[in-house]
């Protein structure tokens, strides 16, 4: 077995773990609805409909797979109960594909820009700047030059903890002091990273939501500064989400989308939460890929997201 095949099986059974709960919950929910029907009918269909949102699929995206199920029910005439799994299973593979969900490499840079810039989003609390973390450890172990931006200068806990990651990662990190200015420590971050040839900048944001028009100001000040330094600054804008969250998820996600443009999405904590559907219906609904997903507390555990993977994990495959 080659080093690629042990670390290809080691994340698969990360993610079977990591997905275990949202399995289980799903899946004896599922076998209560089909237990002594020999076709799937309308009862079948209204029982599955409360298995998706009770697993925070959401429910415009439960609707989609629903109408989806009934069409190849009634296109095929005769569905068995055991074959609703394979059916369910092919739609929400199919809905991932559909939504801008694709696979990419582990921890790749999408196009030639040095140094390449991440700036992440969130509010406090979902694992930011744990995320951060491990996606600098990612980015290092792939050969990557990694600086940090401690921009969350609201929370002296925040640049606590970059610092933190920074010191265990072995990458530096820019900060000021507290209460500075947000857009002048994006500054001074990509001015050195720079100057000093960086491959990858990571930029931490403040997490504030009472204030959706002050909160858009700030984030667009940052990227204006941004551009200034690095012309196309930020090459990506990552919402960090907690899966466990369920449909508060939801409502972080709308209110970012609304205050910039968000180009990807990282779900977190989803080892331990029976709420893993949260993943199918944000991708569905706001058509922004999941590009990481996070599975534990090892420095590990962040995963980039694949389609099939995941989906197989989630059904047992």
């Amino acid at each position: 077995m080659g080093l690629f095949d042990f670390f290809s099986k080691q994340k698969k059974e990360t993610l079977d773990k990591g997905l275990e709960k949202t399995k289980e919950s799903m899946f004896s929910k599922l076998s209560r609805i089909v237990a002594g029907k020999s076709k799937v009918d309308e009862d079948v269909l209204d029982d599955l409909e409360e298995v998706l949102i009770t697993s925070d699929v959401g429910v415009n995206t439960t609707l989609k797979i629903i109408e989806r199920i009934e069409g190849r029910v009634a296109k095929d005439k005769y569905v068995s109960a055991e074959e609703l799994n394979a059916i369910l299973r092919d739609e929400i593979a199919q809905l991932l594909t559909e939504n801008n969900t694709g696979d990419v490499e582990d921890f790749s840079l999408e196009g030639q820009s040095s140094p390449h810039v991440i700036m992440v989003v969130g509010v406090n609390g979902v694992g930011k700047t744990t995320t951060i973390g491990k996606m600098a450890n990612q980015f290092k172990k792939a050969g990557k030059s990694v600086y940090l931006g401690a921009a969350d200068t609201f929370r002296a806990a925040a640049v606590e903890q970059l610092v933190i990651w920074g010191e265990r990662v072995g990458v530096p990190v820019v900060k000021q002091a507290m209460g500075s200015d947000p857009a002048s420590v994006a500054f001074d971050t990509l001015s050195s990273a720079k100057s000093n040839n960086a491959d990858v900048v990571i930029i931490d944001t403040a997490g504030r939501l009472h204030n959706k028009v002050g909160l858009m100001n700030e984030l667009t000040k940052i990227k204006n500064v941004m551009t200034k330094i690095v012309p196309g600054a930020p090459h990506e804008v990552l919402l960090v989400l907690d899966g466990s969250t369920g449909q508060n998820a939801f409502e972080q996600a709308t209110q970012f989308t609304a205050a910039t443009d968000v180009t990807a999405l990282a779900i977190t904590k989803l080892d331990g939460t029976a709420k893993g559907g949260v993943v199918i219906g944000i991708s569905d609904q706001f058509k922004i890929p999941v590009k990481y997903i996070g599975l534990g507390e090892g420095i590990d555990d962040l995963q980039v997201f694949r389609r099939k993977e995941f989906v197989d994990s989630l059904f047992g495959g």
